[in-house]
């Protein structure tokens, strides 16, 4: 039976104990499908997201949330690394905790098509897994380039890796398939649309991710953002299928 490399999973967990909480944009997100590097983008850029909220008085609630993301445009190559880690606790009790790092590649093939590699660590306290390894590969297109409107869609199969909480453990083949669409609003402001969807022989699991960011200045930006993620079949000690998240956020590029 296939087992991730210890390797990897310590490297992964050491990368993510010694990175303080940060949240990336979405054209990094390694679930969709992100543009290709424009001619004149710088050769190694980033960006950070952070958002916090405090509730106190009649209900005692904070939330944490927390994700950032290095890319290198090395043409004909773009390679992104990804962090992100969420925190939600209500009068001092822990109600949702999650890390995640991922590393992508992206080969442009010219005439606005690509390939790709990805493979993502997750980690989802009362999700019913202890963690995930996923590993997909694929084609992706870009429909749409304008000023305006940019889409694209990628699809391929994979390989995913399920530690679940009760000890067990299961391996599966998967295909997955992704579309991002942007709208630049005007010179400040731009709308994100991004969907995906991973399916096995026992579960499908998608995810939707909505933002709309304002710019501050050429470095920082305000976001509204709103996920959306279901498992049609998660384990049996799983209270709920779908988990959505609505932030509120100050984005910094660098």
């Amino acid at each position: 039976m296939l087992h991730p490399l210890p390797t990897l999973r310590m490297t992964l967990l050491l990368c993510l104990a010694l990175s303080p909480l940060r949240e990336a944009s979405a054209d990094d997100d390694l679930f969709y499908a992100p543009p290709a590097a424009s001619e004149d983008s710088e050769p190694f850029s980033g960006q950070a997201e952070l958002g916090f909220t405090k509730l106190s008085g009649n209900s005692n609630s904070e939330t944490l949330l927390g994700k950032a993301r290095l890319s290198w445009h090395l043409k004909p190559w773009t390679h992104t690394f990804r962090m992100e880690a969420k925190h939600v606790s209500s009068s001092g009790e822990t109600t949702t905790e999650q890390y995640l790092i991922g590393q992508r590649e992206r080969y442009d093939l010219g005439r606005d098509r690509y390939a790709f590699g990805l493979l993502r660590w997750e980690k989802e306290r009362f999700s019913g897994y202890d963690d995930q390894v996923t590993s997909i590969g694929g084609y992706g297109i870009r429909l749409l380039s304008g000023p305006e409107h940019n889409l694209s869609v990628e699809a391929g199969p994979g390989y995913r890796y399920d530690n679940i909480t009760e000890g067990d453990h299961e391996n599966y083949l998967l295909g997955y398939t992704a579309m991002d669409y942007r709208w630049q609003l005007s010179d400040t402001s731009n709308f994100e649309q991004q969907f995906s969807v991973e399916g096995t022989r026992d579960n499908i699991i998608s995810r939707s991710y909505t933002a709309l960011t304002v710019s501050i200045n050429s470095s920082l930006a305000l976001k509204l953002s709103h996920e959306i993620k279901n498992n049609t079949s998660p384990p049996d000690d799983t209270d709920a299928k779908t988990d959505t998240t609505t932030a509120a956020s100050i984005l910094y590029n660098f």
